[in-house]
């Protein structure tokens, strides 16, 4: 079971198609992870965010895609680094998460709609 929110809830949550810049090892960590640089585009600007998301992607093979991420939350410390957006993806059965990305192409920067 699932908790019921409202539409105006839903609608609250900025989530963004943004493109990995940059991405390096986040050796601090707890957990696996690395950080992330996302250009959102012209309104949201470059931001910073870690993902751990190390079992399924490459650091080479992370820059120039496409991610999405929620960019209205406020920033969170992991570790020594600061994070200020959440990107976002689905964990599959053994934990590993894939990143959600928008199958065709859109502006950096769009809201989800």
């Amino acid at each position: 079971m699932t908790n019921e929110i409202t539409f105006d809830d839903f609608l609250a949550v900025d989530i963004r198609v943004g493109r990995v810049l940059e991405a390096s090892e986040f050796p601090e960590a707890r957990k696996p992870a690395y950080k992330l640089k996302v250009d959102f585009g012209e309104d949201i600007g470059i931001k910073k965010t870690s993902a751990q998301i190390t079992d399924l992607y490459e650091i080479e093979d992370l820059a120039g895609r496409l991610v999405v991420g929620v960019v209205n939350f406020p920033p969170r410390q992991i570790g020594p680094f600061m994070s200020e957006v959440l990107v976002l993806g689905f964990s599959d059965d053994e934990g590993r998460i894939s990143l959600i990305s928008p199958d065709h192409k859109v502006p950096v920067g769009g809201r989800l709609q």
